[in-house]
């Protein structure tokens, strides 16, 4: 007898819902995206982006069942995201989620974000099972973790400021790029000069798997105030591609050393920024470089969507971890907790 999960999202400026079956056959993907919206004003403005929440997702959630074929009574359980993210839209997901399931009678599955992503893995690659190790990628996550087992998780190393794709997006709008930084830096990137400026790589002593994002943001932004003061020519190219060589340097030397020392069957990336062609590459040569598969979702499924929710309710319902209508958003929830 299979199992279909509802899936909804809205931890941050997507509006996504998704019926999956079996926590890896995809019936439908819904995802309304606000970043002709935000883009305005430089980035996400978390009231706008609740607001937003609110207009959509009564219609996104419709929609979704409406793609899979079909109706609330065909759904053995509807997870949502419930942290960790923006308080706001974490809330119109949760609210949501929380009255349907209480209209309908139809179990409520409370989902971990970065759990999520991880999860997103498992739709494509149907032979990745754990233990393997994961790097999660995102506008306001950097993590190492070491995937132990469905729902069981081991955090190595995490950013201590900044996440890579706040990075990303912050030094986009230093050099002009706009918003969304992420997609737009790696296109300028393509035609600049690698060799032209060397940022630094930051360790974090005393932790050899955590990260710090930060001074090489200020680095960049050190970089611009210099040339402009001295009259010399900012080439955003140039510092697209020198900097994001030196984030996704980082990434890449965490991940090896990570491989070395806890020798997993299986390295995988998730989160918006794993859609990175650049990053792809660096950790594809360092998996090849250490004889172990290199997974990754595609594109789609490594921004915000309610595929990696419901790939990772499923879970959870299989281990009857429900929530009553007492479920709360929960912004900083870390991975593991429960």
């Amino acid at each position: 007898m299979s199992v279909k999960i509802l899936g909804i999202e809205s931890s941050c400026d997507e509006t996504a819902a998704s019926v999956v079956e079996d926590g890896r056959l995809v019936l439908s993907n819904v995802i309304s995206s606000q970043i002709d919206i935000h883009t305005l004003y430089g980035g996400v403005v978390p009231e706008i982006a609740s607001r937003k929440h609110v207009e959509r997702i009564s219609q996104v959630v419709d929609k979704a069942l409406s793609d899979a074929k079909c109706s609330l009574s065909d759904i053995d359980a509807i997870a949502v995201t419930y942290g960790p993210g923006l308080v706001g839209p974490l809330l119109v997901g949760v609210s949501f989620a929380k009255s349907l399931s209480f209209a309908s009678k139809i179990p409520l599955v409370p989902v971990h974000h970065i759990e999520g992503h991880i999860c997103a893995n498992f739709i494509e690659n149907k032979e990745l099972e754990p233990p393997f190790l994961c790097l999660v990628v995102s506008g306001g996550h950097t993590h190492l973790v070491m995937v132990h087992d469905y729902r069981d998780y081991e955090v190595l190393g995490k950013t201590r400021d900044d996440a890579a794709g706040e990075a990303f997006d912050k030094v986009a709008r230093a050099i002009g790029l706009g918003y969304p930084g992420g997609p737009k830096l790696e296109k300028a990137a393509l035609n600049g000069n690698h060799e032209a400026i060397e940022f630094p790589k930051a360790k974090v002593a005393g932790s050899v798997y955590d990260f710090s994002f930060s001074g090489l943001k200020s680095a960049v932004l050190n970089y611009i105030n210099q040339c402009n003061m001295q009259n010399i020519e900012v080439v955003p190219e140039d510092i697209a591609a020198c900097f994001q060589d030196a984030v996704t340097g980082v990434l890449a030397d965490h991940a090896k050393a990570a491989i070395e020392e806890y020798k997993p069957k299986a390295f995988a990336v998730a989160g918006g920024v794993a859609s990175n062609g650049a990053l792809r590459d660096r950790l594809q040569k360092v998996c090849d470089e250490c004889g172990i598969p290199f997974y990754k979702p595609s594109p789609i499924l490594c921004t915000d969507n309610g595929v990696m929710i419901a790939a990772a309710g499923y879970h959870e319902y299989m281990a009857k971890n429900f929530a009553g209508l007492d479920l709360n958003a929960v912004p900083a929830l870390k991975l593991g907790e429960r």
